[in-house]
This record gives C-alpha cells, structure tokens and sequence, in this order.
C-alpha cells in the first residue's frame, strides 16, 4: 500500500507501532519479496490481466506471503478472549486478514511484549446496511441495535493494549436516523479521556451525504478523518452499493477538513478493478480539489466467489509509479 499527500496538514500527525512493525520490512523488501520482483512479473505477466473467457487470476508471486505465525502466540489469544468477552467486532477477524498473527502479536515469538502493534476495532457491529460487491462484511436491511455500552467497552479495551495510534472504523447503518454518527462520537470522546494522547483515527461512513453528521464526527476529537471513495467515478455504480456515490464521498470529505481544518483528511482506493491510468489521475485531481491530505492504495483481492472478480494484479513498480502521480 502506497500513502500519497496531496497537501501540507497544519498538524503532523505521528506514526505509533511496535518495533516489529516500525522496524518491519519496508517498500523495498516488498519489491524484493521472494527474490528479484521484476523476474517474477517477468514469470507472470501474461496472467496480470484478465481476458475474455478467463474464470480468475492466479494470484501472483508478489502476493503470496509464508506465514510466519504458524500457531497464535499469547498475545493473540489474550486479544481474541477479551474482544469475545466485551462483544466488540474487528476488521481483522471480519476480514480474515492472513497479517493478524503479526499485527496482534506483540513482539513476536519468545519475545514477552504484551502491547500489539495495530488493530482496527469495527464499531456499530458486524453487519451493514449496504452490500457494496467488493465487501465481505454480512449484510442486513436490519442489522441488530447498537450496543449502549460500546463506547466505554472499546476505550477499555484500547486502553490496556499500550499503543499510541488506534483505527476505528464501522458499518453502515442507515436504518438509523444519524447513521450512528452519535454514538461514534461518544466512541471518539470516551477513548480520548480515558487516554488524552492517543492519536486516533476513524475510517467512517458517508452518512449518508448528511453533513452536520460528518461535522459532529469532525469535531469529536479524532486525529484523522478517512472515508474511502473506493475506486474510480466510472466503476463507482458497479463496485458500491447504489446508496454510495463518487461526488457525495468527495463533499464528505471536504466537509471534514472545513468543519475542522486541523483534521487529517483520508481515503483509499482499489486497484485492479478495471480503472484506467488516466480515471486514477482524475481521482487523485477531484481529492486534491476536495482538500484531501493522505491517499492510499491498494490491490482489490476477491474475498468469496460472490465478489467481483480482480481485473488486474497491479505489479509493485506499477504502484510506487502511481505514488507519484
């Protein structure tokens, strides 16, 4: 995944992880993964795209990865038994993200280190009132209510688990009249006094378009506002569901930083789903007009056979030459 800046925060915002992740392997160990990269999309690169009467794509060598954690070390059961006892969801498990030994991991093997170095707690439940064709999030027009207590179990757990930079993120929920921007706030107010110097990031919903909902989130006291645009204006209507639009993201995300300047402004966007050079350089023009700080991307991997098929495995010199745009 490649951050771009598009603009200059007035606030820099400091980046808080283990030392096995801050000391991990960089950009360049990826490019150089499994020997050297460009060789291997050599090997590769009449499957990199997918043709007419092709099922899928085989996952290219660049992308698989040797699992380090073989078995859970303490520090990742210790996390499970205390999400599982205060009934909180993260995108971690949600997603079965193959990385979760080693972000929840701590130190890693014979290392006693008891703090982790990131995990995204997802708010509001695990089920969402949209069914975007990327996502594997279940679905429901009806999802179960919110938790009351929600807030004071994930400044608890937050808390004890000794980090400095925190991801919330959440389900939609449009069965609610606010979208639960309400309670995600007290979620934000309840983590920041229970821990003053956390740096906390939320990755939200668009509410909808409702923007005195993104002004109370923008002013709860969170660090980073993200909202995910996805993909491309063009693919936008085949990749979310109906109720996400392109253009309603962007005056999200604009109306984030101008409720509250100090804000880092966020939003990612998949790869390989079809878009072109060109529709990503127009993306990255509408988010620097829309006053968006910090871009990511990333390379769209189907979660089920239900999904949208991947298009294209984008090769790692692709994305550090679409750093650059």
């Amino acid at each position: 995944m490649i951050s771009n800046r598009l603009s200059s925060p007035s606030t820099l915002i400091r980046c808080y992880s283990s030392t096995r992740i801050k000391e991990g392997p960089g950009l360049e160990d990826f490019l150089a993964a499994g020997g050297n990269a460009s060789d291997a999309v050599k090997r590769h690169e009449d499957k990199l795209k997918l043709e007419k009467g092709d099922k899928r794509l085989r996952l290219p060598p660049w992308l698989k990865k040797e699992q380090v954690f073989a078995s859970e070390n303490d520090n990742v059961k210790r996390l499970k038994k205390q999400l599982g006892k205060l009934k909180l969801s993260t995108v971690c498990q949600e997603a079965r993200c193959p990385n979760l030994g080693e972000c929840w991991g701590g130190g890693g093997e014979g290392v006693r280190d008891e703090s982790i170095a990131t995990a995204t707690i997802m708010l509001m439940g695990d089920t969402c009132t949209r069914g975007c064709r990327f996502c594997s999030v279940k679905t429901s027009r009806a999802p179960p209510p919110l938790d009351p207590l929600e807030p004071e179990k994930t400044a608890e757990a937050i808390a004890s688990w000794g980090v400095g930079y925190v991801v919330l993120t959440s389900v939609d929920r449009d069965d609610l009249p606010d979208g639960g921007a309400a309670h995600l706030a007290r979620c934000v107010h309840q983590l920041k006094e229970k821990k003053p110097e956390l740096l906390v990031e939320c990755l939200l919903p668009d509410f909808a378009g409702n923007l005195e909902n993104v002004q109370l989130l923008a002013r709860s006291g969170l660090d980073v506002y993200a909202h995910n645009v996805e993909t491309v204006e063009g693919l936008t209507k085949w990749v979310r569901d109906p109720r996400a639009k392109y253009r309603q993201s962007l005056a999200v995300l604009k109306h984030a930083k101008s409720s509250n300047p100090r804000l880092l402004t966020k939003t990612s966007i998949m790869l390989g789903l079809g878009e072109t050079d060109e529709e990503i350089r127009q993306t990255l023009r509408d988010l620097r007009e829309h006053e968006v700080d910090v871009v990511t991307f990333g390379q769209y991997m189907q979660p089920t056979k239900r999904h949208l098929l991947v298009r294209e495995w984008v090769t790692p010199e692709k994305l550090v030459g679409d750093s650059n745009y």
